[in-house]
């Protein structure tokens, strides 16, 4: 059977794409890779993709030059993690709290990593999570 590398994209649903893109790129940093009225897109860490789509925006397949992208669209808070290095852990904790960003839980997981959850402006659950939490992480 082919085999699967790696998670290349992850798309969350916002209801102000302007609002969304300062939280990401200002908040946490995150590079801008494309943007148009529709969607951001941001590199994360430079292994993977984080899409920022209008709710309802890319809903309806969309042409492109090169083929159709099939429309698709979310409702309600979703959850992602993003991995940060152990070193980091006191240095996120204090960025968030500079930015006046809640954490609303802190989690020692079993295997001996640390998760940091908070949310984002649209109220997805973030998850900042350091190496121990899963068999392969």
């Amino acid at each position: 059977m082919p085999k699967l590398n790696a998670v290349l994209e992850t798309a969350l649903y916002v209801d102000d794409l302007t609002r969304a893109r300062a939280f990401y790129e200002g908040d946490l940093g995150l590079p801008v890779l494309f943007e148009n009225p529709r969607m951001c897109a941001f590199d994360v860490g430079g292994r993977s993709v984080l899409l920022i789509f209008l709710r309802g925006g890319s809903a309806q397949d969309m042409p492109t030059p090169g083929g159709t992208i099939p429309g698709h669209d979310g409702k309600g808070p979703i959850h992602m993690g993003f991995a940060i290095r152990l070193e980091e852990l006191a240095a996120w904790e204090e960025r968030l709290r500079e930015r006046n960003i809640p954490i609303t839980s802190k989690v020692t997981w079993s295997r001996g990593g640390t998760s940091l959850y908070f949310h984002d402006p649209d109220g997805h659950v973030l998850e900042l999570a350091t190496p121990g939490l899963w068999a392969i992480y």
